[in-house]
C-alpha cells in the first residue's frame, strides 16, 4: 500500500510540475554548485508531497495551505514598448488603479438600496401588508395610506445611506486624483498622471515624502545603499520608519534606472491581504531568477520618507493592493439585545396571529347569525368561512402596527446617541497621549453592559509597555545595576510623563561620568498627528487625532545607569582579548562581555535616522513642473553623500579602502572576507569564540516607536555622526539598544549590507550584513548573520525565548575538559539567574552566537535561496532553513526587562471582579513572570491557592485535571465542615479561592475535544486563570470555546497584533492604543488608551447602553400593543368587520409620527444611578450581567399591563358614551386621546431621571398631536369615506365630558404601575434602587450644608 502510495505521490508530483510549468531553475551564481537546480527542485517536489500527505487522514492537526496555486500566480509584464505584444496580452487580466469604496452609482441607487433594505424580515412583513391591503376583499384602509409608514421608512434609511455614501464618493474622487510621475513610452520620459489612470506594470517615480499609489517592487532608490524609508502609519498606526531595498542586483546602479533598459519579468503570488507577506521572482532574459519579498515591496498608502527619488513598477494596483483588500470597513456584529428582541418578535407575530384569528373566527359566527348582506357591503352574499377567511387577513392589516416598524429606526437613532456620549466622555481621554476612546463598531454598545469573562494581554494592556532595562546576567555572572535600581525609583512618585523631565536631575547625581564620554544622552519629543487623510485603508476608518511623545523615548527607557562593576570590566577589552581564546583554550569573560553587547546592538532591525521628517506631500492637481528640492533637502543629500555607509574613519579603521569600498557594494550578499590590517588579521582567532544573541522571549510584535539619541561629542573616539533617532519595532529591541548605549556599544548606523557600532575600546566596527532572519512565533526567535570584522568569521548572533533558547545550544562535548566546563557552568547559572528574574516579574531574553565556516555558510546558503525562490512552498522551506542554522549556539548571556504596571489596573482589575466579571491573562511570557504581575495587578490575591497544570502528553494532561478538580472539592468541603466559626467572631476566615496556570504546550491538549469540557469545568471553579506561553492562535481558540461551550458574553482586551485574532473572536474587542502600533485598534469594536478606562466604560456606559436600550423596546412592544387592542376591543362591537373608531390618518400617525420621538430620547437620556456610583459600587453591574432589565417576565409584564392600560381607555369612554347619538369617530377621539396621554405618563413613570428635554420632547409632542388632528379635522370634509371627521376634535375640546373622560382614564390606566413601582421602590428596592435612593439623600445632604453654609455669618 505504502508503495502505491508512493508512486502516485511521484507521478502526481510529475504531473504538477508539468501542468504548471515548472520548470528547471537556471542559477548563474557559480559559487552555489553544479547540483543546485536538482537540490531546489527535490525541496520543491518534497513539499508538495508532504502538503497532499499531510492533508489526509489527520484531524488533529492543521495545515495552512496554500492561498492560491501556481497556476494563478500573477506574471507582471513592464508596460515598454518592446514588451507591447506580451503587454497586451495580459494587461486586461488586472484591474486598473480606480478605487470605488461606494456602494451605489446614481443610476443604481434607488433600486439597489431598496433591494438591500427588504432583506430585513420586518421590511418585507410590511411590504406584504401593503400589497395585501390592495386586495379588494381584505382591504382594510385606503390603498395609499397603508404604503405611507413604509414609505416613510424606507426614504430615512435611504437618506441615511445616501449621504454616508456621497461622502465615499467625494473621498475616492480626492484619492483617485491625486498626481504622480509614470513613465510614458511614447514620450521616453516621466509624465504627471492621476492615480486612477495608474496600471500595472508602469514604472513610478517618486520623491520625499510623496504617498505611494499602487504596489509595487522597488527597483532603485537615490540611497546610495539601495534602500527606502517609508512610513505605514496610514496601514498599521506604525509611526516608525521602515527599511526597503532595491530588488538585489539593482543597487549596484549608480544612476537612476532607465525603463527602455529593463528586460525582466516578474512572477509574483495573486493579490492577497496579507501585509506581511510578499512571495516572487524577477527573471532576468538570461533565466537568472531574483527572489523577491516584503523588503523589495512598496506598498499603497505608505510614505516615502529620507529618500529623494525612488523608482518601481507596479504588481497591484486599485482594489488589488494588498491596502485596499485589507480595506474591510466597520464590521457587523448582533448584540445579544438585538437577538433577544427577535425573538419577542416571534411572540408578537403569534400573538397577532392568535388575535386575527379571534376576528376571523368572530366575524363568521357574526355573519351565520345574520345572513343578510350588511348596508356598507356591496350586497352579495358570503358565506361564513370564506368571510372569516377574508376578515383574517384583513385584520392583519388593521393590527399590523402590532409588529413595532419604526422601532428598529429607533434603535438605530438611539444607538447612534449613546456612541456619541460615549466618544464625548472625557474621563475616556488620555491627556499624556492627546487619545480618546475610538467606537469601531456602532451597534454592540448594549454588550458592554452584559461581560461575564474578559481575557487581557499582559505587556501593553497592564502594563504600561515602557521596557527598562534592569538586570543582565553574563557569562553565568549576575549584574544587578542597583544604581540604575535608584533611579527607577525616582520615577515612581511621577504619573504623569510631562513630569519626566523635571525629575531627571533628581536622579542625575546617581550617573557616574564615563571615562569614554561626558556627554548626557538625551531624548526627543515630538508631535505627530493620527488624524490624516489617507487612501486605501483608511480611507473608510476614523482616525483619533493624537499629538504624542514619541515611544520609547522618555527617560525612564533610555538613561539606563551602567553597573560599575560590568562598566571596569568592558573597558580592559581589546584586540588581543579575543586571541587568548585560541592560545589558552577558555574564552575569556571579557570577551563574552563585548559579544554580548554587540549582539544587542545589531541583533535587531532598529533603523537609525536622521530627525527630519517633513509631513507628506500631496500633489492633487497634476503640473508640469521641473521637480525642485528644498534647500535643506539639498543640504541632506549632500551630507549623506559625504557620510556613505562606510565613513573614511571607519574605512581606515578597518583597513578598508576606498576602493574596496566601492567593490564592496558591487557584491551584495556575496562570499568574500573583509581585510583588514595585517596586525589584526594576524592577532584574530579563527577558531570561532562563543558567540550568540538572543530575541524577546515574549510575542513580539510591530509596533511603532521612534526614539533619540544624543551622539557624543567630538572628544576621541566619538562618533561622526549627529542627532539619530533609533527606530524601533518592539520596545525590547529599543530598551536592549539604549543598554548597549549606556556601556558605549553604540548602534552608528544600518544599511542593507553594512552595520557600523561604535565599541568605545575598540572604535568603529563594520559588520558586513548577510542576512537577518525575522522574529516569528513558531521559532520565538530573530538571528543576524554577520561577517565579524575581528574575528573575521561569520557569526550568527541569535536573541529569543529562553524557553527556546536554552534547547539550541551546543549539547556535544568538544572532548576539553576546561571548555565544557566553563559552558556547562554559564548555561546553569544563567538558567537560575532567568529563574530569578522571571521570579521578580522581569521578561527574560536569552542572547547567543554561533561561529560559521565559509563551507558551512555556503552549504546553507543553497538551502536558502532555494527556498527564498520558492513561491508556494516558501515560507516552509524558509522555516526549515532559519532551523537548521540556529543550533549548536553558544551561551552569551540573559537579560531582565521590567515593563511597569499601567496606572489604576490593580483597582480596575478589582472593580471587574467585584462585578463579577471572570479575568483571563492570555500571554505569550513565562509563567514565573506571569505570576508576578498577577500579583502585582491584583489578579491573584495572597491567599490563593496557585495549581500549576503543566503535562506533555494528552492522556497526562487529563489525569492532572482531574487530580486538580479532587484537590479543589476537598479543599471547599474541608472548609465547609471544619472551618465553620461563631457569626459572632470577630476574625474571620477567608474562603478558599483558587487560580489556575497553564501554559501554551499544555493549552493545546486542554482545548482538544476529549478533554475540552473537563478544562472548562476546571476552570469555572477557579478564580482567576494565566495562560502562559500563548501564541496568538491559542489566544482565538480560548476565547472562542469559552463564548460558545459556556454561552457567556466575553470580552478580549489587548494592544498588539498578536491580539487581532482574540479580538476579533470575542463578543466584544478592545484594543488599548498603546506603543504597539495600531492593529489591535484598527480590528476591535472599541479602543481606549487605558486599561484603568474600561471600568467606566463598563460600568457606566456599558450599564446605561443596556438598560436604555432594553427599557426603551419594552416600552415599544407596550405602546403599540396597548394601541392595537383599541382596535381588537372595538371588534367585539362592530361585527368582527375590521372597522376603526378612528380615521385612518391618526391611525397610521399615532406610532410613526406622535409617539416615537419620547422614546428616543428616553432610550438616550435615561439615567437610573449616577455615574459616580456606578463606580463605586462596581456589584451594581451585575444586573445588566443577568439582563434583569430584559428578562421574560418583564416582557410578559408589558405585554400583560398592555392589555390592562387598553381596556381601561376603550371602556370608559364606550361607558360614558353609551346609548348616545354620537358618530363613529366622535366615539374614537377620547378612546385616542386618552390612550395618548397613556403612553406619555407611562414613559414620565419609567423614567429613572427627567431633565429639560424630557420636558421638551414631551410638551412638543402633545403639541404636534393636537395641531396635526386639529388641522386634519377643520380641513379634511371628505378624506376619510364613508365617515367623516370634520369639526370632530374642536367639538370634543368644547365639552367638559371629554376632558373628565380622558383624565378619569388616564389616571385608572396608569394606577397599578405607579403602585407597583412606588411599592417596588419602597418595599422591595433592588440594588439599583437602593444605590439611587442613597445617592438622593446624599445630594440632599450636600444642598442642605451649602445652603447653610451660604447663611452663615462670615
Amino acid at each position: 500500500m505504502k508503495i502505491m502510495l508512493l508512486c502516485f505521490g511521484a507521478v502526481w508530483i510529475q504531473n504538477s510540475c508539468q501542468a504548471t510549468g515548472y520548470k528547471e531553475r537556471r542559477i548563474s551564481w557559480t559559487r552555489l554548485g553544479f547540483h543546485e537546480n536538482m537540490e531546489e527542485s527535490l525541496q520543491w517536489a518534497r513539499c508538495k508531497w508532504q502538503r497532499m500527505v499531510s492533508s489526509e487522514g489527520n484531524d488533529d492537526v492543521t495545515f495552512q495551505q496554500p492561498a492560491k496555486t501556481i497556476s494563478k500566480h500573477r506574471i507582471v509584464i513592464p508596460c515598454l514598448g518592446h514588451f507591447k505584444e506580451e503587454y497586451e496580452k495580459v494587461s486586461h487580466l488586472y484591474q486598473n488603479n480606480r478605487i470605488r469604496t461606494t456602494k451605489y452609482r446614481l443610476w443604481n441607487f434607488v433600486p439597489k438600496n431598496i433591494f438591500e433594505q427588504f432583506h430585513r424580515a420586518a421590511n418585507l412583513y410590511f411590504l406584504f401588508i401593503v400589497l395585501l391591503n390592495w386586495v379588494p376583499v381584505v382591504e382594510a384602509f385606503r390603498k395609499e395610506i397603508t404604503m405611507i409608514p413604509l414609505i416613510v421608512v424606507l426614504t430615512i434609511i435611504a437618506v441615511k445611506d445616501g449621504v454616508e455614501d456621497y461622502a465615499k464618493y467625494q473621498l475616492d474622487k480626492k484619492i483617485n486624483n491625486i498626481v504622480t510621475q509614470v513613465y510614458c513610452r511614447n514620450k521616453k520620459a516621466y509624465v504627471e498622471k492621476f492615480w486612477k489612470d495608474v496600471k500595472v506594470g508602469d514604472f513610478i517615480r517618486l520623491l520625499c515624502n510623496e504617498e505611494i499609489p499602487a504596489d509595487m517592487v522597488l527597483i532603485y532608490t537615490s540611497d546610495g545603499d539601495g534602500i527606502c524609508h517609508i512610513e505605514t502609519s496610514s496601514l498599521d498606526g506604525e509611526t516608525n520608519l521602515k527599511q526597503r531595498q532595491v530588488v538585489r542586483g539593482f543597487g549596484e546602479q549608480e544612476t537612476e534606472v532607465d525603463p527602455e533598459n529593463f528586460a525582466s519579468r516578474i512572477e509574483c503570488e495573486a493579490p492577497n491581504n496579507d501585509l506581511t507577506r510578499f512571495r516572487g521572482f524577477m527573471e532576468h532574459p538570461d533565466n537568472e531568477r531574483v527572489g523577491l519579498s516584503k523588503d523589495n515591496l512598496l506598498m499603497r498608502g505608505c510614505t516615502i520618507r529620507n529618500t529623494t527619488v525612488v523608482v518601481g513598477i507596479v504588481v497591484y494596483a486599485g482594489h488589488e493592493t494588498k491596502a485596499m483588500l485589507n480595506n474591510t470597513g466597520l464590521r457587523y456584529k448582533r448584540s445579544k439585545l438585538e437577538k433577544s428582541v427577535n425573538k419577542d418578535i416571534i411572540w408578537c407575530v403569534l400573538l397577532l396571529v392568535v388575535m386575527c384569528s379571534i376576528g376571523a373566527v368572530g366575524h363568521g359566527f357574526w355573519l351565520g347569525a345574520h345572513p343578510d348582506p350588511p348596508l356598507y357591503s356591496s350586497g352579495k352574499q358570503i358565506a361564513p368561512a370564506m368571510g372569516a377567511f377574508f376578515m383574517f387577513w384583513t385584520m392583519i392589516i388593521l393590527l399590523q402596527v402590532l409588529i413595532p416598524i419604526s422601532l428598529y429606526v429607533s434603535i438605530e437613532f438611539v444607538k447612534l446617541g449613546q456612541i456619541y456620549f460615549i466618544r464625548n466622555d472625557l474621563d475616556l481621554y488620555h491627556e499624556p497621549t492627546d487619545t480618546g476612546i475610538r467606537c469601531g463598531s456602532l451597534n454592540i454598545a448594549e454588550d458592554l453592559g452584559q461581560i461575564e469573562y474578559v481575557f487581557s494581554d499582559k505587556t501593553g494592556t497592564l502594563t504600561e509597555n515602557k521596557m527598562v532595562f534592569r538586570r543582565c546576567s553574563i557569562a553565568g555572572m549576575e549584574y544587578g545595576h542597583e544604581e540604575n535600581a535608584k533611579r527607577l525609583e525616582s520615577y515612581l512618585d511621577y504619573d504623569d510623563e510631562e513630569d519626566e523631565e523635571g525629575i531627571r536631575t533628581s536622579y542625575s547625581s546617581l550617573k557616574r561620568p564615563s571615562r569614554f564620554s561626558t556627554c548626557k544622552s538625551g531624548y526627543f519629543q515630538s508631535t505627530k498627528s493620527l488624524s490624516r487623510l489617507f487612501s486605501s485603508t483608511s480611507a473608510l476608518r476614523t482616525s483619533i487625532s493624537r499629538t504624542t511623545q514619541m515611544a520609547f523615548s522618555s527617560p525612564i527607557e533610555t538613561d539606563v545607569v551602567p553597573d560599575e562593576l560590568l562598566e571596569r570590566k568592558l573597558r580592559r577589552i581589546t584586540f588581543k582579548s579575543y586571541t587568548i581564546s585560541e592560545t589558552v583554550g577558555l574564552t575569556p569573560e571579557i570577551v563574552y562581555i563585548a559579544e554580548f553587547f554587540i549582539a544587542l546592538s545589531i541583533c535587531n532591525t532598529v533603523v537609525v535616522s536622521t530627525p527630519d521628517q517633513p509631513q507628506r506631500k500631496r500633489r492633487w492637481t497634476p503640473k508640469n513642473r521641473v521637480p525642485t528640492s528644498h534647500f535643506m533637502d539639498l543640504k541632506q543629500i549632500f551630507h549623506k553623500l559625504s557620510a556613505r555607509k562606510i565613513s573614511p574613519t571607519s574605512a581606515r579603521s578597518s583597513g578598508i579602502t576606498e576602493s574596496e569600498s566601492e567593490s564592496l557594494r558591487s557584491q551584495k550578499l556575496s562570499i568574500f572576507r573583509v581585510k583588514f590590517p595585517s596586525s589584526l588579521s594576524n592577532q584574530s582567532s579563527s577558531s570561532g569564540s562563543p558567540t550568540s544573541s538572543i530575541l524577546s522571549g515574549h510575542d513580539q510584535t510591530e509596533t511603532s516607536s521612534r526614539s533619540k539619541e544624543l551622539a557624543p561629542g567630538t572628544g576621541a573616539g566619538s562618533s561622526p555622526e549627529g542627532d539619530l533617532f533609533y527606530e524601533a519595532e518592539s520596545p525590547d529591541e529599543a530598551a536592549l539598544v539604549y543598554a548597549a548605549r549606556a556601556y558605549q556599544c553604540r548602534l552608528q548606523s544600518r544599511s542593507p549590507e553594512l552595520v557600523t557600532v561604535h565599541l568605545e575600546p575598540l572604535g568603529l566596527l563594520t559588520f558586513q550584513l548577510l542576512h537577518i532572519l525575522p522574529f516569528d512565533s513558531v521559532r520565538k526567535r530573530m538571528s543576524i548573520v554577520v561577517r565579524h570584522p575581528i574575528l573575521n568569521h561569520i557569526v550568527v548572533y541569535t536573541k529569543g525565548a529562553d524557553s527556546v533558547m536554552m534547547d539550541l545550544l551546543e549539547k556535544d562535548p568538544t572532548g576539553i575538559k576546561k571548555i565544557d566546563a566553563q559552558m556547562q557552568r554559564i548555561k546553569e547559572r544563567t538558567q537560575m539567574h532567568l529563574d530569578d528574574y522571571a521570579a521578580q516579574g522581569l521578561r527574560t531574553l536569552c542572547v547567543a552566537m554561533k561561529v560559521l565556516t565559509d563551507e558551512e555558510y555556503n552549504e546553507w546558503l543553497k538551502g536558502y535561496y532555494a527556498a527564498e525562490h520558492n513561491i508556494e512552498c516558501r515560507d516552509d522551506l524558509l522555516l526549515e532553513s532559519m532551523q537548521k542554522l540556529e543550533n549548536k549556539l553558544t551561551l552569551l548571556g540573559a537579560t531582565g526587562i521590567e515593563d511597569r504596571l499601567q496606572e489604576g489596573v490593580p483597582e480596575t482589575i478589582e472593580a471587574l471582579r467585584k462585578a463579577g466579571i471572570k479575568i483571563w491573562m492570555l500571554t505569550g511570557d513565562k509563567s514565573e513572570t506571569a505570576i508576578n504581575i498577577a500579583h502585582s495587578c491584583r489578579l491573584l490575591a495572597p491567599s490563593d491557592f496557585i495549581f500549576i497544570l503543566q503535562s506533555d502528553r494528552l492522556d497526562s494532561c487529563s489525569l492532572k485535571m482531574d487530580k486538580i478538580l479532587e484537590d479543589i472539592k476537598w479543599k471547599e468541603s474541608y472548609e465547609a465542615n471544619h472551618l465553620r466559626i461563631p457569626t459572632s467572631s470577630v476574625a474571620q476566615i477567608p474562603h478558599f479561592t483558587a487560580a489556575l496556570v497553564i501554559d501554551g504546550a499544555t493549552l493545546e491538549f486542554a482545548l482538544h475535544d476529549s478533554v475540552a469540557s473537563k478544562f472548562l469545568q476546571l476552570t469555572t471553579r477557579v478564580r482567576a486563570v494565566i495562560c502562559c506561553r500563548a501564541t496568538p492562535l491559542q489566544k482565538s481558540r480560548v476565547v472562542e470555546k469559552i463564548r460558545k461551550e459556556l454561552k457567556v458574553m466575553t470580552l478580549a482586551v489587548g494592544d498588539g497584533a498578536n491580539d487581532v485574532s482574540m479580538i476579533q473572536v470575542a463578543d466584544v474587542g478592545i484594543g488599548i492604543a498603546g506603543q504597539e502600533g495600531m492593529q489591535a485598534v484598527l480590528a476591535s469594536d472599541f479602543a481606549l488608551s487605558q486599561f484603568r478606562h474600561l471600568s467606566k466604560l463598563l460600568f457606566v456606559h456599558g450599564h446605561w447602553c443596556y438598560t436604555r436600550l432594553a427599557n426603551m423596546i419594552l416600552y415599544f412592544f407596550y405602546k403599540n400593543l396597548a394601541y392595537v387592542n383599541l382596535l381588537f376591543w372595538f371588534q367585539f362591537f362592530c361585527g368582527f368587520s375590521g372597522t376603526p373608531m378612528t380615521d385612518y390618518w391618526s391611525l397610521i400617525f399615532f406610532n410613526l409620527l406622535f409617539t416615537s420621538v419620547p422614546p428616543v430620547i428616553y432610550g438616550v437620556l435615561d439615567k437610573d444611578v449616577s455615574a459616580e456610583v456606578l463606580l463605586h459600587l462596581p456589584e451594581l453591574y451585575k444586573a445588566s450581567q443577568r439582563n434583569e432589565p430584559y428578562l421574560f417576565t418583564t416582557f410578559i409584564m408589558n405585554l400583560l399591563d398592555a392589555f390592562y392600560q387598553s381596556l381601561v381607555c376603550f371602556f370608559i369612554p364606550y361607558w360614558t358614551y353609551s346609548g348616545s347619538d354620537i358618530d363613529l369617530y366622535s366615539f374614537g377621539s377620547p378612546i385616542n386621546t386618552s390612550m395618548f396621554f397613556t403612553i406619555l405618563l407611562h414613559l414620565v413613570i419609567e423614567s429613572k431621571s427627567l431633565n429639560v428635554a424630557h420636558f421638551s420632547v414631551l410638551a412638543g409632542s402633545v403639541f404636534l398631536f393636537f395641531s396635526i388632528i386639529g388641522t386634519f379635522g377643520a380641513t379634511c370634509i371628505l378624506c376619510n369615506p364613508p365617515a367623516n371627521p370634520y369639526w370632530i376634535i374642536q367639538k370634543h375640546l368644547s365639552t367638559p365630558r371629554f376632558y373628565l373622560v380622558c383624565i378619569l382614564a388616564t389616571i385608572l390606566a396608569l394606577l397599578p404601575r405607579y403602585l407597583f413601582r412606588v411599592i417596588q421602590a419602597t418595599a422591595f428596592p433592588t440594588p439599583l434602587l437602593k444605590a439611587k435612593n442613597l445617592e438622593g439623600r446624599v445630594l440632599t445632604g450636600r444642598k442642605s450644608l451649602l445652603r447653610s453654609a451660604s447663611v452663615a455669618p462670615s
